[in-house]
């Protein structure tokens, strides 16, 4: 009773517009020191809370989250996405099914760029609402494309929710594997859910396309805008330097050359680099940052060919040595101009904000599942969840359904370190693979952004979309999409290797 009565506490705390972290922290505290006063806590419990932040400051991988949201920042604020939305447009017609194919290929490509939902949503509407609109594309058709294409940034991988997954997923399967007598688990990390995600994500894109293909019509009375012939070094300029920084970033990880942290640094310097680059004219400043930009991708190339070692004094090394020279004075030339442009300083606000507001869950949701675990609630979820009908699969499809529901409230990050932690040792001390259940929260996750009519992705989209589209535009045009997305959803539960297949191949 007092474990329920809390989480009715935090949740009315949560809605009443206190920020989230002091709802998350505060409350369980108050009930600790309360249920203390009548013997039914100990509060030497809370001793154990120092530590706990200690090691969420001191954790390296999740030191690659400020770095994601500085590369994703960088990238929104250079004005690439305009251009790179604006070519492919050109490339794939005015019709309203090539512009809509245009824009999901483009959300999908800065979805590993970006990962912002909030901020992907707000510039997906500013740059490609009037253009789609204006190639016939109709109203609640562009509404739904825009919400569902702005949240394919949770899926697919270098995703900052698949970094906070890999930490929790890993942290929490190492301790429900030990209790259930495995002394010896294969540990989790990020790789292994980024590989996992390629497939589902790529699934979901493709089911979106099928869609656009076979149900995109004109709108009554729209102007058609005829395509236009690209010259190839638009297209190259374009869309050659994202395609490349994402390559390294994956190709790093996955390769295993780079932690996720190394890798996250390796996308700041990138997204750094670019953004200078498309926000100079002068031609000695384009020419370093350029060379500086292939020097690094190919220093990774060379590393993931297994050419990294090589002696200093060696012509190898030298050229190596050299090529890092070239990176550091085309980092310097990069971060001034952008400093000069008051770019990087904006960018960088933003950055530690971001990075503030999910640090600050992250240490809310210890001192909550500290309290959960006084209060004995581990033990009491383990207990129901082990009473559920259907064994595993009825432990799955709670969590899976607690997550659907807490989505419409809550933001994903802190559904993460609410939900995993308490609920999730439940499923991973079983055989339930834990790359497999990481892809089917991030893809539930998703989902519930989308579905009307609490779904953050509508809000975000209501903020900024013109008069002209009802607020019945943008549900009925969602619908369609998040059911392709419970279709994939449900794929994937039917069929585990989607997820594991990639990771098994990549990691043995």
């Amino acid at each position: 009773m007092i474990l329920a009565a809390m989480f009715v506490a935090l949740f009315a705390g949560i809605l009443s517009g206190i920020p989230a972290m002091l709802a998350i922290a505060g409350v369980p505290l108050v009930t600790a020191v309360i249920a203390a006063q009548f013997g039914m806590f100990d509060l030497h419990f809370l001793n154990f809370f120092p530590a706990r932040v200690w090691g969420v400051m001191t954790n390296t991988l999740l030191m690659a989250v400020p770095l994601f949201v500085l590369m994703g920042v960088l990238l929104e604020r250079s004005n690439l996405a305009e251009a790179m939305l604006r070519i492919l447009a050109k490339m794939l017609g005015g019709s309203p099914r090539g512009m809509a194919l245009s824009v999901l290929a483009f959300s999908a490509l800065i979805a590993a760029s970006t990962g912002i939902i909030g901020a992907t949503v707000v510039m997906l509407v500013l740059i490609s609402l009037k253009p789609m609109l204006d190639a016939g594309v109709q109203k609640r058709q562009a509404s739904g494309l825009i919400c569902a294409s702005g949240t394919l940034g949770q899926i697919i991988p270098p995703s900052i929710i698949l970094v906070l997954l890999g930490d929790q997923i890993g942290n929490t399967y190492l301790e429900a594997q030990q209790r259930a007598g495995n002394f010896a688990p294969q540990p989790v990390s990020v790789a292994d859910l980024f590989a996992g995600a390629m497939v589902p994500g790529l699934l979901l894109v493709s089911l979106y396309a099928l869609w656009l293909v076979f149900t995109l019509r004109p709108a009554k009375g729209a102007l058609r805008v005829r395509g236009a012939v690209v010259p190839m070094a638009d297209i190259l300029f374009t869309f050659l330097p994202p395609m490349l920084l994402i390559l390294a970033v994956l190709g790093s990880i996955l390769g295993g050359i780079a932690t996720a942290t190394e890798a996250a640094g390796l996308g700041a310097v990138g997204a750094l680099l670019m953004s200078a680059f498309a926000t100079t004219r002068a031609r000695g400043e384009r020419v370093v940052i350029a060379a500086a930009g292939l020097s690094a991708f190919a220093l990774v190339m060379l590393r993931m060919a297994g050419y990294g070692r090589a002696a200093l004094d060696s012509p190898a090394g030298m050229l190596a040595l050299a090529a890092a020279l070239l990176i550091g004075l085309g980092v310097m030339a990069a971060g001034a101009r952008l400093w000069r442009g008051r770019m990087l300083q904006g960018a960088l606000v933003e950055t530690i904000r971001i990075s503030g507001m999910v640090f600050g869950i992250v240490i809310a949701a210890s001192m909550l599942a500290l309290v959960f675990r006084g209060f004995g609630g581990d033990r009491t979820v383990s207990a129901l969840m082990a009473a559920l009908p259907g064994g595993d699969w009825g432990a799955l499809f709670l969590v899976m359904g607690v997550v659907f529901v807490l989505g419409f409230i809550l933001e994903a990050v802190e559904i993460i370190y609410i939900v995993v932690p308490l609920l999730g040792p439940a499923v991973l001390g079983s055989d339930v693979s834990p790359v497999w259940f990481a892809v089917l929260l991030a893809m539930n996750l998703q989902t519930s952004f989308l579905t009307p009519p609490f779904g953050f992705a509508l809000f975000y989209f209501r903020s900024v979309a013109p008069p002209s589209i009802s607020t019945v535009d943008v549900y009925r045009g969602v619908i369609p999409f998040v059911l392709l997305q419970l279709l994939a959803l449900a794929l994937i539960i039917t069929f585990p290797a989607l997820a594991t297949w990639l990771p098994d191949k990549i990691f043995g």
